[in-house]
């Protein structure tokens, strides 16, 4: 393993691989979120790529990361895969759909596509007025900048509508039963439409709630977790 700028990391074969992965982390957490993620996908022979998103969070910003990472990734392998989780699943889905030349596979980790518990009516509001700093900022329990979130579904109000056909190979969905942040509805309905558009098959996987994992389904433990991350592999490869 090779760290970049002290929190990117880069698991490198030492040349070009048949394949290759780029792992976008969350919002509020770091490169780290994937560590053993990661090293699974490159023991499968994948070379790794887990960039630290930048530290001011902005449309412009997270989308010229994630443009940039995926640069960097395709230059690693032949085919790329892309995973995200939360808000790195939003930037997931925007490259998947923008830059569609690239990305073959896509997983979605508890995709942050809408909050829970917020009326769908209200989420466009609230994002405009927080977003473009008409209500002061607010720190919600989880430590959640409501004006950062925003520009996350910013992001996700900017996806194409109707989607794009793009040559995309696999798409696949993993929430959690009991996660509290994302509206699971948007979480299958976004990922299902663009499914739909590139003439493939929406794979989803709900974690039951007795395996005890919340909202960051990366935070396994336990005997299970080496086969539940196996499991999202599969998955991110296309397999039922």
């Amino acid at each position: 393993m090779e760290l970049i700028d002290a929190c990117s990391r880069l698991l490198s074969h030492g040349g070009r691989t048949p394949r290759a992965v780029l792992l976008l982390h969350g919002y509020t957490l770091g490169p780290d979120q994937y560590d053993d993620l990661a090293r699974d996908y490159f023991e499968r022979g994948y070379n790794v790529w887990v960039p630290r998103a930048p530290h001011e969070v902005t449309v412009s910003s997270l989308t010229a990361y994630a443009s940039e990472a995926l640069d960097t990734v395709a230059g690693l392998g032949d085919e790329v895969t892309v995973v995200g989780i939360s808000g790195g699943a939003v930037l997931a889905t925007w490259l998947a759909q923008t830059r569609g030349d690239a990305v073959r596979h896509l997983l979605l980790l508890s995709p942050f596509f809408g909050p829970a518990q917020v009326p769908a009516w209200a989420v466009r509001p609230l994002t405009f007025l927080y977003g473009r700093g008409l209500l002061p900022d607010r720190i919600t329990s989880r430590g959640y900048s409501l004006a950062a979130v925003t520009r996350y579904l910013t992001i996700v109000h900017r996806l194409p509508d109707p989607p794009r056909w793009t040559r995309l190979r696999s798409i696949a969905v993993a929430i959690s039963e009991t996660d509290g942040v994302v509206d699971p509805v948007a979480a299958v309905t976004v990922p299902r439409r663009i499914a739909e558009a590139c003439g493939i098959r929406l794979l989803t996987w709900t974690l039951p709630s007795s395996l005890g994992v919340g909202h960051d389904t990366l935070a396994l433990t336990g005997s299970e977790a080496a086969g539940l991350r196996k499991r999202y592999i599969e998955l991110s490869e296309g397999r039922p």
